[in-house]
């Protein structure tokens, strides 16, 4: 991970030279947006709307909105750039399956009708975990398997998911993923040492699951 310059560095470089200071930081942290993007973007969408396009507008989004960025000279630029990305993802999600645009649907079997957005962590968690499966090869099937976890993972808290997404999917550090959840960054790891170990639990009650592991 490319080592970024103090905040205090970055603010000036970006109040000084916007657009280039911008793409600069944007292209340092891009890889890491990627796993943002790669986590989030709905599995449905997938074929449809392209990680590129993603982060190409979610980089004219950022400039557009650099002004508050820059009112806000302590948020890490990741964290903001990750918030952008999701609030881009939210609109793609709206996009694709407003209820007037029902194109989406209609050339994917579902087990069940759309509900969640670009912000669901649970579907994403259980999307991403039914992708280790190695059994699973057909859509339908693994769209049911999808929804059947998505239902148990929603047992979990809202912030015990989100931290086990941000954490162990996007590889936030634990710092970063305080300042996400808007807790005090020991809280933070005790909540994720918690809620990988019932996330082990729910896993290991299911067949053919693997248990994630701590990143290092």
């Amino acid at each position: 991970m490319e080592e970024l310059p103090s905040q205090k560095q970055i603010i000036a470089e970006l109040k000084s030279d916007r657009e280039q200071a911008l793409a600069k930081y944007f292209s340092a942290l891009r890889s890491r947006l990627e796993k943002v993007v790669r986590f989030r973007l709905d599995y449905r969408l997938k074929g449809r709307v392209s990680e590129s396009d993603i982060l190409q507008e979610t980089y004219v989004r950022a400039a557009q909105r650099l002004d508050s960025f820059l009112q806000k000279p302590s948020m890490p630029i990741f964290v903001w750039l990750r918030l952008e990305t999701q609030q881009h993802l939210l609109d793609v999600y709206r996009k694709h399956f407003d209820a007037s645009k029902r194109d989406v649907r209609k050339e994917i079997s579902f087990t069940r009708p759309a509900h969640g957005n670009a912000g669901d962590t649970s579907m994403a968690l259980a999307a991403h975990l039914v992708a280790q499966m190695t059994s699973v090869s057909q859509l339908i099937e693994k769209s049911a398997k999808i929804a059947a976890l998505e239902d148990t993972l929603n047992e979990m808290s809202e912030l015990d998911r989100e931290v086990i997404a941000l954490r162990h999917f996007e590889e936030l550090s634990n710092i970063e993923t305080a300042e996400v959840l808007g807790i005090e960054p020991s809280a933070a790891s005790k909540r994720y040492l918690r809620a990988l170990k019932r996330l082990r639990e729910i896993l290991e009650m299911l067949p053919g699951f693997q248990s994630p592991e701590s990143p290092m």
